[in-house]
C-alpha cells in the first residue's frame, strides 16, 4: 500500500514539472508547480512511514535528498508568484502592440 502510493505521488513530481514547462500562461506555470510540490510533500509523508517500518529498507538518504527538492520547488513558486505580481503579462504586452 506505502509503496504503491509513494510511486504515485512520487512519479507525479516529474510529470507536473514536465508539464509546467509547456504552461499555457504564468499562472499555469505557477499551478503546475504548486502541484509538483504537494506531490513532492505527499511522498515525503510516504518516505516516513517508510523509514519508520522495519519492512523497507534505509530511506534517510532519499528523505535528505526530497527534502531538498521540496525546498527548490518552493523557491521557484514563490519566485513565479512574485514575479507574475510584479511584472505584466507577455501576453498584455503583446495585446498593446
Amino acid at each position: 500500500m506505502i509503496s504503491k502510493q509513494l510511486l504515485r505521488s512520487a512519479t507525479s513530481i516529474g510529470a507536473n514539472v514536465y508539464e509546467a514547462q509547456n504552461a499555457e500562461s504564468r499562472k499555469d506555470f505557477i499551478h503546475k508547480m504548486k502541484i509538483a510540490l504537494k506531490e513532492a510533500e505527499e511522498s515525503y509523508y510516504w518516505l516516513i512511514l517508510c523509514c519508520k517500518s522495519k519492512n523497507y529498507p534505509d530511506c534517510s538518504q532519499h528523505l535528505s535528498d526530497l527534502k531538498s527538492i521540496i525546498r527548490i520547488l518552493a523557491k521557484i513558486v514563490s519566485s513565479s508568484i512574485k514575479n507574475l505580481k510584479s511584472s505584466p503579462s507577455i501576453f498584455l504586452i503583446l495585446s498593446r502592440l
